[in-house]
């Protein structure tokens, strides 16, 4: 099917070529208007005791959500002082006027509670409420308000919810252009360097443009149906233009290897896809399926999450299989133009030759030492993780300095009951004043009051030292809903606090569904791509193994506080949890990628000879410079963003770049050649029905005259007529045969490799050889002061 695939791109390659513009100049137009459509909240679980709570409260009372808090301070002047005074009350009637406004409260308010003046009498804040309406029309409104509120003579800070996600959005926004501003120019030069053309290195950002802009496309359209977060823009960029490059690293090293080979572009465009072209299928779908696990749960921040990681690498997987191929039947030798005269990162090597596979084999003469090794080291790097704490998202994820945090930050330090966001606690019915009393009790509350009621319904605020999502504040909340209800009456707890609560415990009960979708999902697509049932199991194995490895790292920083200063973040002493499951999904998803692009040419190597040692060596020596240039330049790409100033993408990239280290250099380069060492033929174990099955999926023909001379565990005929000839395996259960004109001992000519590769004898039998010259698994590693050893009918052989 693949060959067939590429045949068709190559005969419609304009018309696919004219697709993939008209996608760049839609993405650039109207996906480029997705910010407008995107949300900046999204955390809570809708589900929740908390919010139960929030709607109840709404529906009782009204909307009793404080949208901006504007804090006046001056050094001179205390709050109780007229001109300190006029100046506040003064906004406070502009902003009373206004149509975007529908409350405003503060120390100047009659009955409102001391808490908003400071202890030292120098500061005070007003409490302001928006209209109805969704967050982008209170960030037009707060936009619209800002001038108003500043206060003449003194110090104006804003801060409260709308304030900070106008923060995040703009500090997320910064961030990107930052990273591509970084990453972009390292990624053309190393891919210059890789490739040692201009034209080659240009093809991999032409499908990571594509990759991102066509996301852009497809998460607006999925906007239109439900909220999209507005975090889902760094997960397009860091995935897009990641994994595009991943996909045409590989897809182009393949088609420029068969163009090395002798075929034409159409040949090389046809084999590529269909080797190179089914990896990247089966590692697209797995990063895909990877992602598509964070929709169990409830959050809009993570399913927002999912349907951008999806869209990028789905869109970057057809970029690959379609645009690339397309532009690359186009170039033809073209391909290799404007050389540039530098050495190379990775040349590529008769299998079995050159450093990865020396590597493979020393690791493979000692595969327990360096298993055991390797793995007692990740182990160790995954110990802090033993320790991990997890909190809730605020503030503090955005730089120091900035204005809406430094407000919750004076509120929680500098006025009674020290929080910015109370606990509510509504009680609907009778015994309001006895839940009151049983508030205030509670161990921890600094204040409770009643700040609402109507009717039945009753709304007490509960005020807590330090910030909203400490562990500390958590327990108060637990505290709470501990207590006994009234008689008769009912009791929710809810606010920031006890949000964040609800999401750790609805991310705890979901992460095993989770867990249990992504393993499945890989195993069932790896056994189909290699028809092996260890194989998939030992990939799942390596990426807990990895990904352990990166979280005791996150841990050990960002947790434990290790190099903040240098990374310039503020320690919490906890982590966000729905960012370390977001990481868990990515990076399960890259892992896999790297598994598949190592196991597929593995699995080429082992149709070829059905020696596990010589696959394994072939394999790596094959792949090991192209997942390290591919691993190389996803690293410079999620570096990027760990530059930000956000919290929650630095964590993002500074996870996945020691995950992908970690991947790259020890896992696939050591781990698992040792590994597969030790299993030996195990590796290729399938139950019998299912061998039969999945061998016939796996089959496929890149050319007509490709005849299928070798198939799972069978030895492939060779014709003993030609003295010289190539082994060319394909990917699955094939192996064809490139064979060069020479007289026949039965005066018999063997086709030239732009013929029908088949080999008949005159009489139109099959040629016949003995088992020893056909068993290429004779064939032993060249090694000092020894040859390999080859029949004499044989005169060149290399494997693909």
């Amino acid at each position: 099917m693949f060959a067939w695939w590429g045949r068709a791109v190559v005969r419609l390659r304009w018309l696919v070529l004219a697709v993939a513009a008209a996608v760049v100049v839609i993405g650039a137009t109207w996906g480029g208007g997705v910010f407008n459509d995107l949300i900046s909240g999204g955390f809570d679980d809708p589900g929740s005791p908390s919010s139960r709570a929030h709607r109840e409260i709404t529906a009782q009372l009204g909307r009793q959500d404080v949208d901006i808090l504007a804090l006046y301070s001056s050094e001179s002047l205390t709050y109780d002082q007229p001109a300190f005074r006029d100046a506040v009350t003064a906004v406070a009637t502009e902003l009373s006027g206004r149509p975007e406004v529908t409350s405003v409260v503060g120390a100047y308010t009659p009955g409102v509670p001391p808490r908003f003046a400071s202890a030292d009498g120098h500061a005070t804040y007003l409490a302001i409420q928006l209209r109805d309406g969704d967050e982008n029309s209170k960030l037009a409104d707060l936009a619209a308000l800002r001038p108003e509120l500043t206060a003449a003579g003194l110090e104006t800070e804003v801060g409260g919810l709308m304030p900070f996600l106008d923060d995040a959005n703009t500090q997320i926004s910064d961030d990107i252009t930052k990273a591509e501003l970084i990453s972009l120019p390292i990624l053309l030069v190393l891919l210059v360097f890789i490739f040692r053309g201009l034209v080659a290195a240009a093809t991999p950002l032409f499908v990571g443009i594509l990759a991102v802009l066509g996301a852009f496309i497809a998460v607006r359209l999925i906007a239109q149906v439900t909220d999209v977060s507005v975090f889902a823009v760094n997960i397009i960029t860091m995935l897009g233009l990641g994994m595009a490059i991943d996909y045409a690293l590989f897809v182009v090293s393949r088609f420029r290897e068969e163009l090395a080979a002798g075929r034409t572009p159409a040949e090389a465009v046809a084999h590529t896809l269909a080797t190179a072209g089914r990896t990247v299928l089966v590692s697209g779908l797995t990063v895909a399926l990877a992602l598509a696990s964070l929709l169990i749960f409830p959050m809009d921040f993570l399913k927002s999450m999912a349907w951008g990681g999806m869209a990028a690498v789905l869109v970057a997987m057809l970029a690959a299989l379609t645009a690339l191929p397309a532009l690359l039947a186009v170039l033809g030798p073209k391909v290799n133009a404007l050389r540039v005269p530098l050495p190379k990162i990775f040349s590529p090597k008769a299998a079995g030759e050159g450093g990865w596979a020396r590597i493979a084999r020393s690791v493979m003469r000692r595969p327990v030492v360096y298993a055991v090794a390797v793995a007692a080291f990740l182990v160790l790097m995954a110990t802090p993780f033993l320790g991990a704490k997890f909190g809730g998202f605020d503030e503090r994820v955005l730089p120091a300095g900035t204005e809406s945090r430094t407000v919750t930050e004076r509120i929680a330090a500098e006025f009674p009951g020290g929080s910015a966001a109370p606990i509510s606690v509504l009680v609907v019915g009778s015994g309001a004043e006895d839940m009151l009393a049983r508030v205030k009790a509670v161990e921890g509350v600094t204040d409770a009051a009643i700040t609402a009621q109507r009717g039945q319904a009753t709304l007490i605020s509960a005020s807590y030292p330090g910030e909203p999502a400490d562990e500390s504040a958590r327990d108060i909340v637990d505290r709470i809903r501990e207590l006994p209800a009234p008689a008769g009456a009912e009791v929710l707890v809810g606010g920031r606090t006890a949000a964040d609560q609800d999401q750790l415990e609805s991310l705890g009960s979901r992460l095993p569904w989770m867990l249990g979708m992504v393993a499945v999902s890989t195993f069932l697509l790896l056994f189909l791509a290699f028809g092996s049932v260890v194989l998939p199991l030992k990939a799942i194995a390596m990426n807990v193994i990895s990904i352990g490895a990166s979280f005791g790292v996150v841990v050990w920083i960002f947790q434990d506080g290790h190099l903040s200063e240098w990374l310039g973040f503020t320690v919490t002493g906890f982590l966000e949890p729905g960012n370390m499951v977001l990481m868990l999904a990515v990076l399960f998803g890259l892992a896999t990628d790297y598994e598949v692009f190592l196991l597929s040419r593995v699995r080429e190597e082992w149709d070829a000879t059905g020696d596990n040692t010589q696959a394994v060596a072939s394999g790596l020596q094959r792949t090991g410079g192209i997942i390290t240039a591919a691993a190389m330049l996803l690293i410079v790409v999620l570096g990027g963003f760990a530059t930000g100033g956000a919290t929650t993408i630095k964590v993002l990239g500074i996870g996945m770049v020691v995950a992908v280290a970690i991947d790259a250099a020890l896992v696939r380069a050591v781990l698992v050649p040792a590994t597969m060492r030790l299993l030996g033929r195990w590796n290729w174990w399938a139950p019998g029905p299912s061998a039969w099955s999945t061998a016939a999926t796996a089959s496929r023909r890149p050319d007509p005259g490709h005849r299928r001379l070798a198939g799972a565990g069978r030895r492939p005929k060779i014709a003993v007529s030609c003295r010289k000839v190539r082994l060319e395996p394909t990917f699955g259960h094939e192996t064809a045969i490139s064979a060069w004109p020479v007289e026949s001992p039965g005066g018999q000519e063997c086709p030239s490799p732009s013929e029908d590769r088949r080999f008949v004898s005159k009489g139109g039998a099959r040629p016949q050889v003995s088992t020893r010259d056909r068993d290429l698994r004779r064939q032993r590693p060249p090694g000092k002061g020894r040859k390999p050893l080859v029949h004499k009918a044989f005169t060149r052989a290399r494997a693909g």
